[in-house]
């Protein structure tokens, strides 16, 4: 049995689905993995380390036609026409955002594990490259406000003066909101979070932030697979409003609230821009689904009304060699788990696997991606 890894072709993108510290646990199963010379350049996992690790590099034809094919992005029509028939595709694979990329994997005859879908249960957490990938886009995105904001964050006491401490504000407190939480913190910010779910009031305050309180009238909104589930129109037009007088005292809001396979919510209204102080940073992590602050353009950086706003498409990918080893960890970790005998075994019967599988035995087995095209 064979593994492959093609280079990245999306703009932009740096990772690398396998590096050379994440083969050993492949390699043991009897594995033979096939690297696409030059694919892990731009995340400083050279040829020669893969090599050294156990790989073998060849070409991308001879990567994309491996049994088991590893990636960051889905394939593009091309390279989905080099997937041979009855392989195993594992990535993320946009399935709900991009519904079409499925029915042209179920017509190729492939078997495709989603990466975003896979459930967020104690089991599968090794294999979680969604949540893994959320940590570094909550830690960067406090760094990129750091650089535009015209402050310090810190308290800072000098013969010259004191300066008082940034005011941040984190609106989502998923993986994402919780790095970025405590990343304002380690920069010595004075830190707010808010979430619509009151089960992790807890998790804010541990990282030493305060709770957003407002006067919203609703019940228990996570969902069973842990994420925030979507308000009524006329309750999010109440949650806007009632954060406005919040942001307006902060220099720094980063957003995060996102729903799969929904467009993002809005939370930062055009009023609430408009309130805040000139100078002011919004960095807004749901750019890519339609943004948490209604002036976001994505991949562009604006001025509003004096603020800042930042719609970074993809900031994972601005750390490969950090994110690619974490990516290939939780990879390795689900394709080590449906190996058995040396053989890959679809196994409908487990949580993790009919959770992942968009595609399989040429169909399409999701029911979300299904309900998706026929709409």
């Amino acid at each position: 049995m064979t593994v492959g890894v093609a280079k990245e072709m999306a703009a932009g993108e740096d990772r690398v689905a396998l590096v050379p510290s994440s083969l050993k646990p492949l390699l043991r199963k009897g594995i033979d993995i096939i690297i696409e010379a030059g694919a892990g350049t731009y995340a400083f996992a050279a040829d020669e380390a893969f090599a050294d690790a156990g790989a073998h590099i060849g070409t991308r034809e001879v990567a994309l036609s491996a049994d088991i094919v590893a990636c960051v992005h889905p394939p593009s029509e091309s390279e989905t026409q080099l997937l041979k028939k009855g392989s195993v595709l594992a990535g993320f694979l946009q399935p709900l955002e991009k519904p079409a990329i499925a029915a042209r994997l179920a017509a190729q005859g492939v078997t495709a594990l989603a990466m975003e879908l896979i459930p967020r249960i104690s089991r599968a957490q090794s294999m979680d490259a969604l949540s893994a990938m959320a940590s570094l886009a909550g830690y960067k995105a406090v760094l990129l406000a750091a650089a535009r904001l015209p402050r310090f964050f810190p308290l800072l006491t000098t013969a010259a003066g004191t300066i008082r401490p940034a005011n941040v504000t984190v609106l989502g407190a998923g993986v994402a909101g919780l790095q970025a939480i405590a990343t304002a913190r380690r920069l010595g910010a004075r830190v707010w979070g808010y979430d619509i779910r009151e089960v992790v009031r807890e998790e804010v305050q541990s990282l030493g932030a305060q709770f957003v309180e407002l006067d919203l009238e609703i019940e228990d909104m996570e969902d069973d697979a842990g994420y925030a589930r979507a308000l009524m129109a006329a309750k999010a037009k109440q949650q806007a409003d009632l954060l406005v007088p919040h942001l307006a005292k902060s220099d720094v809001v980063i957003t995060t609230a996102q729903i799969p396979g929904r467009t993002a919510p809005l939370l930062v209204t055009e009023a609430a821009v408009k309130a805040m102080k000139p100078g002011s940073v919004i960095v807004d992590l749901a750019a890519p689904s339609g943004g948490n602050c209604a002036l976001t353009r994505l991949r562009t950086d604006v001025i509003h009304h004096g603020v800042t706003v930042l719609g970074p498409a993809n900031l994972p990918a601005t750390m490969p060699a950090d994110a690619s080893y974490l990516y290939a960890r939780t990879m390795t970790a689900l394709i080590g788990a449906f190996i058995k005998e040396g053989q890959f075994a679809a196994s409908f019967d487990d949580d993790i696997f009919s959770s992942a599988c968009i595609t399989h035995g040429g169909q399409i087995v999701s029911r979300r991606v299904l309900q998706l095209l026929a709409a």
